[in-house]
């Protein structure tokens, strides 16, 4: 008989949900839905437009876990590539010069999820630091193909793809700031 001691603590929040394997399908299925919604919420520029998508990625990330959040948005991209138009602005397909920000999910949702089991999304500060990173990763993957495919330099891919994004990246992780720790909070009652 196991006491209050030895139960397991849940690593993310989305642990707190009974049902282990119909859960965890439910889980990556509905994390990619989520970052397929939010690419459609979208504000058009050149070449990248401003989405919500990288908002859904590090809230799946933090949810769900490492595993989990990478096969979502692992999910997300494969179904993408095989046609459904849930990229940013209804584009669908392989390639061009946003793919590596798609790719860059799959890390991103990846490292914040292990950051998020370690606690990386339980107090404001750590889910702000959570957050930076899991951002910086999806720059990381983005950037080089924006270089790679527009032939940009560094300097005008980062004028491009990174600087324009900064401020709502900023409201995005002051948003789940405020979100995470407070789900958190809420869990425990």
């Amino acid at each position: 008989m196991a006491n209050a001691s030895s139960v397991a603590r849940p690593a993310v929040l989305s642990d707190l949900i009974p049902g282990a394997r119909v859960r965890d399908v439910a889980l990556v299925v509905g994390g990619a839905a989520l970052t397929g919604l939010a690419a459609q919420l979208t504000f058009p520029m050149w070449p990248v437009p401003v989405t919500g998508q990288t908002f859904a990625v590090v809230l799946v990330g933090a949810a769900l876990g490492m595993g989990r959040a990478a096969l979502s948005m692992l999910l997300y991209m494969l179904v993408g590539v095989a046609g459904v138009p849930w990229f940013a602005e209804g584009a669908s397909g392989f390639g061009g010069p946003t793919f590596g920000y798609v790719i860059g999910f799959i890390a991103a949702a990846a490292l914040v999820g292990k950051l998020a089991e370690r606690g990386g999304d339980r107090t404001v500060a750590r889910t702000v630091g959570t957050m930076v990173l899991g951002n910086l990763v999806i720059y990381a993957f983005g950037v080089p193909v924006l270089m790679a495919t527009l032939g940009l330099g560094l300097g005008k891919a980062l004028a491009v793809g990174v600087i324009p994004f900064l401020l709502g990246d900023a409201v995005k992780i002051a948003i789940a700031a405020g979100l995470l720790p407070t789900a958190w909070k809420l869990a425990r009652r």
